[in-house]
């Protein structure tokens, strides 16, 4: 679905990102971690079509006609003037059924009474949940979030990770980048690690927990004990 190659790009003449190579199937959730700095939003950026990258080749089928972002600071990607339902149906300018999308999409998430409401009347979590109807009632091949769950407490972060997979479905591939390494490996098909200067891949690591995945048992699993250690010392680049 997803095709990088021999991709770079610059700021001012810094390279942040250089070489990197990553290939998506239809309907992975594939992590992105590093450190911070290292050229992860860029990269989401340029996946999108919203600014082009200086060297190298992005294919994602379907971009930029079925792309969705999901931001970390939902305070600035809702208009508070509007209702939830507003808020969700606003990309949605094209469908014929516009309103039945949108409330389906809230009913995906949990908000389906918050329609009515406007989003200063709700709590950071549930602004979030809205931030995801607008993308799931796009209906995108390809959604991207950068940090979606960074802004909210723990207890609302373990929620939205739950959400996301049980709302993900086969048709939609997600890129997920997140600073938080047990999070990149608990909601992830795929880890992929960046890091250096200018950053590249380190490692692409596949996530071996299955389906039904549970915020106690699952990180009590040697798998994701094992993983979430291998991700960090990449990620701090502390040798085995």
């Amino acid at each position: 679905m997803l095709e990088i190659k021999g991709f770079g790009h610059a700021y001012d003449g810094h390279t942040v990102l250089h070489d990197v190579h990553l290939s998506v199937a239809d309907g992975e959730l594939v992590s992105i971690v590093g450190p911070s700095g290292c050229g992860k939003s860029t990269l989401l950026r340029c996946v999108a079509g919203l600014i082009p990258p200086d060297r190298g080749t992005i294919h994602a089928d379907g971009v930029p006609d079925s792309v969705a972002i999901v931001l970390q600071e939902y305070g600035r990607s809702l208009l508070p003037w509007l209702t939830v339902l507003e808020n969700v149906v606003l990309p949605l300018r094209k469908a014929t059924d516009r309103r039945a999308l949108a409330l389906d999409a809230l009913e995906q998430v949990g908000l389906a009474d918050a329609a009515r409401k406007h989003p200063w009347q709700l709590s950071g979590g549930m602004q979030q949940r809205v931030s995801i109807a607008r993308a799931l009632a796009y209906r995108p091949r390809l959604l991207l979030m950068d940090e979606p769950f960074g802004s909210v407490d723990a207890q609302t972060r373990e929620d939205l990770e739950d959400l996301l997979l049980e709302v993900r479905g086969d048709a939609m591939t997600i890129l997920f980048v997140t600073h938080d390494i047990d999070e990149s490996v608990y909601v992830g098909d795929r880890v992929v690690v960046l890091g250096g200067s200018p950053a590249t891949v380190l490692a692409d690591l596949p996530v071996r927990l299955g389906p039904g995945r549970d915020q106690i048992t699952t990180r009590e699993q040697p798998e994701f004990v094992k993983l979430r250690a291998e991700v960090g010392r990449l990620v701090r680049n502390r040798s085995q």
